[in-house]
């Protein structure tokens, strides 16, 4: 047998391929190890989304280069790869700058991975793929070897065509492309039936999903939801990450309908002013953000909302930032991401003028606090109520298991060890810094109350 490492960056699309890539190296006799020490093959799966990262994969090749430097003198090769985003992104330009790295491939050329490792085996050199074939992808991935735990990530939905200014998936991910209907569902049957109760779908616009359904017509996600809810063996839907341009009524509605639809929603606005929105190229106003998010309480009251916010985007006044912060209060999030902005390569706003970083962290500083308050007044409102909460690992305390209730906070609760994998009753007992405190309440589930206000 073979060992293999993969350190994973950046979103849950990639913690998606990377659980892809093991299925692919295991029938080529790779085992998952938890360290790159002794590992046979060592895959860096890149995200590009932030600042620096580039340089901090290269800073991880530098180790990575003397790591192997040792094992061949040991007499125990062992092959590097990159994936994902920086690899598409730098392609042939990261074996030109390290060239301990045996092969580059991007996130959609990953299912080349044992081609590519033969030809390194018949002495052919670096190994380099980044196409954009979305479609070859899904159809040459083999059926998943193990099943992650209770909650497991699906991707359905790949790559952008909203070119915003400052995002670099549509360079690096491609064109939207839907996974057939057909092709998920079964997917969703194989990660039931290896113990998955709990599916998060995934896409870089998932709520865009468009994909060809068994009757031929095209679905939307709303209706691949109840396709999905209707899989014995599924409890609960998650769906990230989404666009509030594609936020159609159908979906709000199946948040009313689908009771196997968690009431959580993870919809990005990134800034509350038409100025800044219309720099980045959104396609909605503030308005329109704040008309769908009254829709989407109607339709299920005890929703949680959380967002991405951009703070110093090129071009923001404070007359912006305020608009943001009054955007924060009149929306209400029970969780929220929030960065300053950092100028990616290639994007359009990468070559506007540029706000100083103190201004930018003065701002960002004060944007978490905001959100901040309104995490911690969310979580006090679950405080002495009962939740059901999907039990996925072991607590760090002895007899202690971890788990997440319907909004998706993390729940600590001791003497549920042995529940791994089950749906219990909850009593919030206690709201702590990043996560809360429950003991195990009656043997019921009970609905999750649908009033849960900030």
């Amino acid at each position: 047998m073979k060992k293999l490492y993969i350190k994973t960056y950046g979103c849950q699309m990639n913690v998606y391929d990377s659980a892809r890539m093991a299925d692919l190296l295991a029938p080529l006799g790779y085992v998952p190890v938890e360290a790159a020490d002794d590992a046979d093959l060592v895959i860096l799966n890149t995200c590009h989304i932030r600042e620096k990262a580039t340089e901090k994969v290269y800073s991880e090749l530098g180790r990575l280069k003397r790591l192997k430097q040792r094992r061949v003198e040991a007499g125990s090769p062992m092959l590097v790869a990159v994936a994902g985003c920086v690899a598409q992104a730098e392609g042939a330009e990261i074996v030109a700058r390290q060239p301990a790295v045996d092969m580059v491939v991007g996130p959609q050329s990953y299912h080349r991975l044992p081609e590519m490792i033969a030809r390194i085996a018949r002495g052919a050199g670096h190994a380099l793929e980044t196409d954009f074939p979305a479609e070859d992808k899904f159809d040459h991935l083999p059926e998943e070897h193990t099943a992650p735990g209770p909650a497991a990530f699906l991707t359905i939905q790949e790559g952008c065509d909203k070119f915003c200014t400052f995002c670099v998936v549509p360079y690096t991910r491609g064109a939207e492309f839907s996974r057939p209907v057909a092709q998920i569902e079964d997917e969703a049957r194989r990660l039931v039936a290896k113990g998955v109760s709990e599916l998060t779908l995934l896409g870089q616009n998932v709520n865009a999903y468009r994909g060809e359904g068994p009757d031929g017509a095209k679905w939307g996600l709303a209706r691949l939801i109840r396709g999905l809810a209707r899989i014995h063996g599924v409890k609960r839907l998650r769906y990230t990450t989404s666009h509030p341009r594609d936020m159609d009524g159908e979906l709000i509605q199946a948040h009313g309908d689908v009771e196997t639809l968690m009431p959580h929603l993870h919809l990005p606005v990134q800034s509350g002013s038409d100025h800044v929105l219309k720099a980045m190229n959104r396609g909605h106003t503030r308005d329109d953000y704040l008309r769908i998010v009254e829709r989407i309480r109607a339709a299920r009251s005890d929703i949680a909302l959380s967002s991405d916010f951009i703070v110093g985007f090129p071009g923001e006044m404070d007359a912006d930032f305020e608009a943001t912060m009054d955007l924060v209060r009149e929306a209400g999030y029970a969780q929220a991401f929030s960065f300053k902005y950092s100028a990616r390569p290639g994007t359009p706003a990468a070559a506007a003028r540029q706000i100083p970083d103190e201004i930018k962290h003065e701002r960002l500083q004060a944007l978490q606090a905001l959100l901040s308050e309104q995490q911690h007044a969310f979580n006090l409102a679950t405080e002495g109520r009962v939740v059901p909460v999907l039990f996925e690992k072991r607590g760090r305390d002895p007899g202690q298991a971890v788990g997440r209730s319907p909004y998706l906070q993390a729940v600590n609760v001791d003497g549920a060890a042995g529940m791994i994998g089950e749906l219990r009753p909850v009593k919030i007992a206690q709201v702590l810094v990043n996560s809360l405190k429950g003991v195990l309440a009656e043997t019921h589930v009970p609905a999750p109350q649908r009033t849960l206000a900030l």
